[in-house]
């Protein structure tokens, strides 16, 4: 069962996985946006189901009930883990869905498919997962039989429990259910005959989700009206086990960028160990195969934020916080490396980058200029700020700001969390001065502010517009409203630059340069108000997008829409005399009528980023 043409390389890989399952009836859809439109549950897109949540919760998709693409993606729960061969923050996942369409069968029988017959991957080397049951849904016993009847042994087959093999919800609440995950043996050696998930040598390459659930508030898992198939492949994972790699970095994704680290650090990638400082007579080492592991990924990950169809800076909040994370986490560990912080440079690996990936991903092409503007004046931020936290040093370690003997904890903790200096910058200054560092005291320090960044990030990112609630759908249509509002009241080309929604409030970016005067925060407010006094109806019709455009219907800056889509229309009631209001490219959902949203009011108006100004408002009862 080996592919005519043995394929390894990414691109070679992107493709032939699209054709396939073009050639199952799959509508090709475009990557969506890193930054997710209207869903607070998460910062980036870190799933390719993510911009479909409303057409896996009924919504009719334009294309159709089958769709696949390769979706960018990115997670930051796992940013401190990032360094070993798998992980990565950035990464490309295809996948395919069907909308109430194919269920479990044919789902697991064309990824088996793809996986032995395309791609080449021996049955012998094969293994996979499925739902073992508990008291929510019964065990996935389906699933198993299906592999079983592909000639997939049942030593091969394990049962686990939620923790492993159940996907969701996105938010607290939606639609869920059991998974099967697919394994592929990459050691050296011939796989063992009974698999074992515990063996680091098997590693996960597919996982077919089979959302049949929906978790309601109570945390009850009730049958949904509409059976989904949702699917994810990662690229990165893939192109390494087709090229015979232990290691994701040394494939062509990464590996140029690891040899310019190499050039720039003195340093070879191979090397696990680097001795780096003495503290008090202890041998300290540095693993340099992990910090550039790291360098790279974080650089790739700079470029594609920065890259993408919805404006995000490094800022002190959302994904701006990560972002400058990413930039100022590479050039320490750089510094780490024995690089001074003079010759610390990653303009030519962000151009590097641009080149690399702009063929499959022409923005990054397009936003060339801005891309470099942003990481050159973040560098310079940060360069000057590591003037002023060796000043801090100094105050400290001299004895002005501290009456220690050795530099405290909460010292070390303080020039980390303020001035950006890595615990290793501070061991090393204070190893100069004869003085020693209380590490273990900075180290509970950091893991007391990791536990609290962690509990902030879970109150605040509650809810969403994946639980297609009817607060958050309203909510939607209010931004619809307040989009056009703007444009009408400021009398110049408005365009959304991102929103987020909670089941309490909307907050809504636009292009806009200077503060809003509170006779027109009052004017915008009145006119959304009055559309829905109007009782305008709303109503959905989809078309080609050529048709769409002609017809003057809007869409969101930057966005990629398919062939077939969308367009809402707000107003045109015949009955009551009334004119179209707005016309709009949109994924949804909305409510029928205006008049469902009751009242309007803007809480809060302020900046969110340069030339980008930020409104949040709330919809309130009469």
């Amino acid at each position: 069962m080996k592919p005519v043409k043995k394929i390894t390389k990414a691109r070679d890989i992107k493709k032939a996985y699209l054709e396939f399952f073009k050639s199952k009836n799959h509508k090709i859809i475009d990557s969506a946006s890193l930054i997710p439109e209207n869903d607070p549950t998460v910062l980036f897109t870190t799933a390719g189901m993510h911009p479909l949540v409303p057409f896996l919760v009924g919504q009719q998709h334009p294309l159709g009930k089958r769709v696949a693409n390769v979706q960018k993606c990115l997670r930051t729960g796992d940013i401190d883990e990032v360094g070993d061969t798998t992980h990565h923050t950035f990464f490309e996942m295809m996948g395919n869905w069907s909308f109430g369409d194919y269920f479990k069968k044919e789902a697991i029988e064309m990824s088996f498919e793809f996986l032995t017959k395309v791609l080449g991957i021996p049955i012998s080397h094969f293994a996979v997962t499925c739902f073992k049951g508990d008291n929510d849904a019964p065990c996935d016993e389906e699933s198993a039989k299906v592999w079983l009847g592909l000639g997939v042994p049942e030593e091969r087959i394990a049962y686990l429990d939620k923790k492993d093999n159940w996907w969701g919800p996105a938010g607290e609440t939606g639609p869920c259910g059991p998974d099967t995950e697919m394994f592929v043996w990459v050691g050296k050696e011939d796989p063992p005959k009974i698999y074992d998930f515990e063996n680091g040598m098997w590693v996960e390459i597919w996982n077919d989700v089979f959302m049949a659930y929906d978790k309601t508030k109570e945390g009850k898992y009730l049958p949904l009206k509409q059976k989904n198939v949702d699917t994810g492949l990662g690229l990165e994972r893939v192109t390494s086990i087709l090229q015979g790699f232990d290691d994701n970095y040394r494939t062509e994704l990464f590996w140029p960028i690891i040899e310019n680290i190499e050039k720039l650090t003195k340093k070879k990638y191979g090397q696990k160990n680097d001795q780096h400082y003495i503290n008090k007579g202890e041998q300290c080492w540095v693993d340099v195969r992990k910090k550039m592991r790291v360098i790279a990924d974080h650089l790739r990950a700079t470029v594609f934020i920065l890259g993408d169809e919805r404006a995000i800076t490094p800022s002190n909040v959302d994904q701006g916080y990560i972002l400058r994370r990413f930039i100022r986490r590479t050039i320490r560990n750089i510094r780490v490396l024995g690089v001074i912080i003079e010759k610390v440079d990653l303009l030519p690996f962000i151009k590097q980058i641009i080149e690399m990936y702009q063929e499959d991903y022409p923005l990054l092409g397009d936003k060339k200029d801005f891309i470099i503007n942003e990481v050159s004046k973040e560098q310079t931020k940060f360069i000057r700020t590591l003037e002023k936290g060796l000043n801090k040093f100094e105050n400290i370690a001299s004895g002005k700001e501290s009456n220690h003997e050795k530099i405290s904890g909460q010292d070390a903790f303080l020039l980390f969390q303020s001035f950006g200096f890595p615990i290793e910058m501070t061991i090393e200054l204070a190893n100069e001065r004869k003085i020693e560092v209380d590490v273990k005291s900075f180290n509970e320090e950091y893991e007391k502010h990791q536990e609290l960044s962690r509990k902030g990030a879970e109150k605040k990112f509650k809810g969403g517009l994946s639980d297609a609630s009817e607060e958050t759908t309203k909510l939607h249509t209010a931004t619809h409203l307040l989009g056009e509002a703007l444009n009408n009241v400021l009398k110049e080309d408005i365009k959304q630059r991102g929103s987020n929604i909670t089941p309490e409030r909307l907050r809504f970016d636009f292009n806009f340069d200077r503060k809003l005067t509170s006779e027109e925060l009052k004017a915008v407010e009145e006119e959304v108000n009055k559309v829905i006094e109007a009782e305008m109806e709303i109503v959905r019709a989809e078309m080609h997008l050529k048709e769409a455009l002609d017809l003057g219907a809007c869409g969101e800056f930057g966005a990629k829409y398919p062939e077939i889509v969308s367009v809402y229309t707000i107003g045109k009631n015949v009955k009551k005399g009334l004119d179209i209001y707005s016309k709009e490219i949109c994924m949804g959902p909305h409510v029928n009528n205006t008049k469902e949203l009751v009242k309007f009011k803007i809480k809060k108006e302020q900046s969110s980023s340069s030339g980008v100004r930020r409104i949040k408002a709330v919809l309130v009862k009469e």
